[in-house]
C-alpha cells in the first residue's frame, strides 16, 4: 500500500514549486495568444486599409503586405504600422485609382495638410520602434513639429477614475511630478476627454482657465492645447495632450492631423498599457481557473513600471477566492486592481521591500508573523499570518499563509521567552536526557553546539562565590523535591550576568523524583538598575546630608552677624523697621544684609546689599562688607569713597566672594537731609503724601565689576510724613516678568499700605510675597515722624 504524497500544509498554502511549473507554463500560453490577439488586430487595421484603398479583397489585401514586407524586410507587424500610419494608396493594380474609394479611405483616416500622408507615414514607422510610455512621448514631440506643438504630456485612466502621467516631453521633471497623480476632481480637461470620448480644444487661456485648471506654471506659457481621447479596446483610456506656446484657434487640418495621430498610436498604446484590464482571452482564464482551485490566500502580481524603470506599483493577474484585501473584495474581484488600491498601507511596509527585492534577486522573501482579523468558517476571529514572496517568470507570487492554534502556542511561547530573556529546561532523572529551549543557550551565553549541561553541572557554569549555595540549592530539589528559585551569577563574553533558576520536580506513584523542569532568566539588566538605584540613593542622601549641614551652619553664622532687632529702632529720631525673609526654594541661606545705626555725629546710616550667590562664602562676604562699610563711615570716609573702597576689597581679597549690591545712605537730622550712593542696586521708593516714586539714581555700578568704578551722591530733603524704602532686589523680582512690573508692584502696594503708625512693614510684605520665594528678602523701612519739625 503507498501512501499518499504529502499535500499542502495545514495552514493552506499552496506548494510554490508545483504552482510556479503551473503558471509559468499558463503565462507562457497566455503571452502567446495576447501576441497573436494584437499582432490579428493590427493586421486586419491594415488589410482593412489596403482593402479601402484598392478595392481588393481580404485575401488579396494580406497578400499584398506580406509581399511589402518581404521586399522591405519588415516584419508583418511593422509594415502594418507603416501601412497604418502612411494612409497613402500604393496600389498593384489600375483599380487603385477608384475615386470613390479613394474618399473612403481618406473619410476612414483622414489626413492633413500640416501634416500629410507622408508625415504619418514617418510616424507609424517611428511607433514600430517605441517601447514605453515615455518613449511615446518624445516621439509624438519630435514629429508634431508641423503644428507648432511644444510639449506632449499622456495620461492613464486609473482604476478609482483618477489620472496618471505615463509619459511626457518638452516639461521639467517638476511640474510633471506635480502632476503625477490627478484626483478624479471636476474642471480637468483630460478626464472630460475621457468620459465623453470627445477631444477638448483650448484656444483661449483667459476663457479656459475659467473652466478647467490649466498645466503649466505659469499657464500662460501654453495658449492653446489639444487633449486627444485614445480609443483601445472600445474604449477611452489614455489621452494625449498637445500644448503649444503659440496662441489661437487649431486649424481644420491641423486637428484633423492630430486626431489621426491619436488614432495611430491606440495599437501602440494597447500593446504596452501596463493599466490595461485583464483579457478574457482564454489564457487568462486558464490562469485563473488554477488559482480558483488553490486553497490559502495567494495572489500573481505583474510589475507596473514608472518611465524610469523604478516599480511603482503591482497589477493582479490572479488571485484565490480566499485572497482578500483591505475593503473586503475577494478572488476574482481583485482582478486587474492594483496592489496599493487594495492595501493603501502597503508603500514602505517591509512586505513592500519584499517584494522588491524578491523582484531584483530573485530570493524568496518570508515576512515576520502579524495578527489580522479573518472569517474562518464564517466566524470572525483574529489569526497570525506570514506572507511569502517568491519569483514567478516576470511577476510575483505572494501566498499569505494562516498559522494554526497549535502554531500561534508555539510561536507566542517563543515570544514570551525572547522578551522575558528566559528559557525553558528538562531534565529526565531516569533516562537523564536534557532538553533546552534555544533561548537557554542565549542566557547562559552557551555554544548550541555544545549542547545542554546535566542540572548538577550547573553549578560549574556559576562564579566560585556563588557555586556552592547553587549546588545546596539543587541538591534540596533532588532530595527532598523542594522547588527551587535561586539568583546566580556566571561569567560571559559580555561580563557577569546575574541569572535565576527557578525549577520543580514531578514525581512517580512512590513520591520520587523523575523528571524537573523550570526555566533560567536572564536579570542582568534589572540587577544593574537596581545597583544603581540604590547607589544614586545613597548618594542623594549623603549630598542631602551635606547640604543640610551647610545650611545650617550658613543661618547660624548669619543670624549670629545680622542679628533682628526685637522692636523699632529710632537713630537721628526717626523709626525704622526692619526685614528679612530668607528665600523658600533650595537650602542654601543668601548674602542679602541692611545696617540701620546713629553715627557718633548724630547722623543716622542705613545700609542695604545683596552679595551675589548663596551658602557659606555668600554669609561671609557679607559679614565682611557689611562691618567695614560701617566702620569706613564711622571713621569719617565720604560714602562714595566708602563704596570705591569696598569694590576693591571685592577685587583682591582671597577671602571674598563674587560680586555684590550695595545703597549707602546718611541723614543728618538738622537740615532733614538724606545723602545717598548705590553700587547697582535698585533706587530707594519714597512715599509722600499719598504718592510714591522712586528716586532718581546716581551713578554706580556693581561692586566687584570694574577696577575703575565711578560713584556719585545723590541729596534728598525728608518732610514729615515722608516714608522712605530701602529694600534688595528679591522684592521686585519674579520669575517670568519684567523688573518693571515689579517696580510697580511694589509702589502699589506701598500707598496701600500707607498708615503712619508701625507695624504695616509686616502686612504689606504678606501682599507682596505671595507663593515661594526663590531669593532672600531685606527692607529697611524708614518713617519721618511730624514731631521731628
Amino acid at each position: 500500500m503507498t501512501s499518499e504524497p504529502a499535500g499542502p500544509a495545514e495552514s493552506g498554502a499552496p506548494d510554490t514549486v508545483a504552482l510556479a511549473k503551473i503558471v509559468a507554463r499558463q503565462r507562457a500560453e497566455m503571452d502567446r495568444l495576447r501576441d497573436q490577439a494584437a499582432t490579428s488586430a493590427v493586421v486586419e487595421r491594415a488589410k482593412g486599409a489596403v482593402m479601402a484603398l484598392t478595392g481588393c479583397s481580404p485575401d488579396a489585401a494580406g497578400e499584398e503586405l506580406l509581399q511589402r514586407a518581404k521586399a522591405a524586410h519588415h516584419t508583418l507587424l511593422e509594415e502594418c504600422w507603416i501601412t497604418l500610419g502612411g494612409l497613402a494608396p500604393q496600389a498593384p493594380t489600375a483599380a487603385s485609382a477608384d475615386a470613390p474609394e479613394q474618399d473612403a479611405v481618406v473619410h476612414a483616416f483622414p489626413v492633413a495638410e500640416a501634416g500629410g500622408p507622408r508625415d504619418l507615414g514617418r510616424l507609424g514607422r517611428a511607433l514600430v520602434r517605441v517601447g514605453t510610455p515615455q518613449d511615446l512621448a518624445r516621439c509624438l514631440l519630435e514629429h508634431l513639429s508641423s503644428t507648432e506643438a511644444d510639449a506632449v504630456m499622456i495620461f492613464a485612466r486609473l482604476p478609482a477614475g483618477g489620472l496618471e502621467l505615463v509619459g511626457h516631453a518638452g516639461i521639467d521633471e517638476t511640474l510633471a511630478a506635480q502632476w503625477r497623480q490627478v484626483p478624479p476632481l471636476s474642471g480637468i480637461a483630460a478626464l472630460d476627454a475621457l468620459r465623453d470620448g470627445q477631444p477638448r480644444w483650448l484656444e483661449d487661456v483667459e476663457t479656459d482657465r475659467e473652466r478647467y485648471l490649466l498645466i503649466g506654471d505659469p499657464p500662460e506659457r501654453w495658449l492653446s492645447r489639444a487633449w486627444l481621447p485614445v480609443v483601445t479596446r472600445d474604449r477611452a483610456d489614455v489621452c494625449i495632450g498637445v500644448l503649444r506656446a503659440p496662441g489661437g484657434r487649431f486649424t481644420p487640418a491641423v486637428r484633423e492631423h492630430l486626431l489621426a495621430v491619436a488614432r495611430l498610436c491606440a495599437g501602440r498604446l494597447r500593446a504596452f498599457d501596463p493599466r490595461r484590464e485583464p483579457s478574457s482571452d482564454a489564457a487568462v482564464d486558464a490562469v485563473q481557473t488554477v488559482f480558483d482551485a488553490l486553497p490559502g490566500s495567494t495572489m500573481l502580481l505583474a510589475p507596473l513600471r514608472a518611465p524610469s524603470g523604478e516599480v511603482e506599483d503591482y497589477r493582479i493577474e490572479a488571485a484565490t477566492e480566499e485572497t482578500f484585501d483591505a475593503f473586503g473584495r475577494t478572488g476574482r474581484d481583485l482582478l486587474g486592481l492594483r496592489l496599493l488600491e487594495c492595501f493603501p498601507s502597503l508603500a514602505g511596509e517591509p512586505l513592500w521591500e519584499g517584494c522588491r527585492h524578491t523582484l531584483t534577486t530573485g530570493e524568496a522573501y518570508d515576512g515576520e508573523p502579524f495578527a489580522q482579523q479573518a472569517v474562518v468558517a464564517g466566524v470572525a476571529e483574529l489569526s497570525t499570518y506570514t506572507v511569502r514572496v517568491t519569483r514567478l517568470g516576470s511577476g510575483l507570487a505572494v501566498s499569505w499563509l494562516r498559522h494554526d492554534s497549535s502554531d500561534r502556542q508555539e510561536q507566542r511561547l517563543a515570544d514570551v521567552q525572547r522578551l522575558g530573556n528566559l528559557g525553558w529546561a528538562n531534565w529526565n532523572l531516569i533516562t537523564h536526557d536534557v532538553s533546552w529551549s534555544s533561548q537557554v543557550y542565549t542566557v547562559l551565553d552557551r555554544d548550541p553546539a555544545a549542547g545542554p549541561v546535566r542540572l548538577a553541572a550547573l553549578r560549574d557554569l556559576a562564579v566560585p562565590e556563588d557555586a556552592p549555595a547553587l549546588t545546596h540549592a539543587v541538591g534540596e530539589l533532588l532530595r527532598r523535591g523542594r522547588p527551587c528559585a535561586m539568583p546566580f551569577r556566571i561569567r560571559a563574553t559580555d561580563g557577569i550576568r546575574h541569572l535565576r533558576i527557578v525549577a520543580e520536580t514531578v514525581t512517580d506513584v512512590h513520591g520520587t523524583p523523575v523528571e524537573v523542569h523550570g526555566f533560567l532568566q536572564d536579570l542582568t539588566a534589572q540587577r544593574s538598575a537596581e545597583l544603581a538605584l540604590v547607589e544614586s540613593e545613597q548618594a542623594i542622601v549623603t549630598q542631602h546630608d551635606v547640604l543640610r549641614a551647610e545650611r545650617t551652619l550658613a543661618a547660624r553664622l548669619q543670624h549670629a552677624l545680622l542679628p533682628l532687632p526685637t522692636r523699632p529702632v529710632q537713630p537721628a529720631g526717626l523709626e525704622v523697621e526692619v526685614a528679612y525673609l530668607p528665600a523658600q526654594s533650595g537650602i542654601h541661606v543668601g548674602g542679602d544684609w541692611f545696617s540701620a545705626i546713629e553715627l557718633p555725629d548724630g547722623d543716622a546710616l542705613f545700609v542695604v546689599g545683596d552679595v551675589a550667590g548663596h551658602g557659606i562664602d555668600a554669609v561671609a562676604t557679607m559679614a565682611q562688607l557689611r562691618f567695614t562699610a560701617k566702620g569706613m563711615v564711622i571713621t569719617g570716609s565720604s560714602l562714595t569713597g566708602a563704596l570705591a573702597r569696598l569694590n576693591t576689597l571685592l577685587l583682591h581679597s582671597r577671602d571674598t566672594h563674587g560680586t555684590a549690591t550695595m545703597v549707602l545712605a546718611r541723614y543728618n537730622p538738622d537740615g532733614h537731609r538724606l545723602v545717598w550712593a548705590q553700587a547697582g542696586h535698585p533706587a530707594p521708593l519714597l512715599l509722600r503724601a499719598g504718592e510714591a516714586r522712586y528716586l532718581d539714581r546716581p551713578g554706580g555700578m556693581l561692586l566687584g565689576a570694574s577696577s575703575h568704578p565711578h560713584f556719585q551722591e545723590a541729596e534728598c530733603v525728608l518732610e514729615p510724613g515722608d516714608r522712605l524704602l530701602l529694600y534688595t532686589d528679591g522684592l521686585v523680582e519674579r520669575p517670568s516678568e519684567g523688573i518693571d512690573r515689579g517696580f510697580k508692584r511694589l509702589a502699589d502696594a506701598l500707598v496701600t499700605h500707607h498708615g503712619n503708625e508701625s507695624g504695616s512693614l509686616g502686612p504689606m510684605l504678606a501682599d507682596l510675597l505671595e507663593g515661594e520665594r526663590r531669593d532672600d528678602v531685606c527692607v529697611v523701612d524708614i518713617r519721618v515722624p511730624f514731631s521731628n519739625f
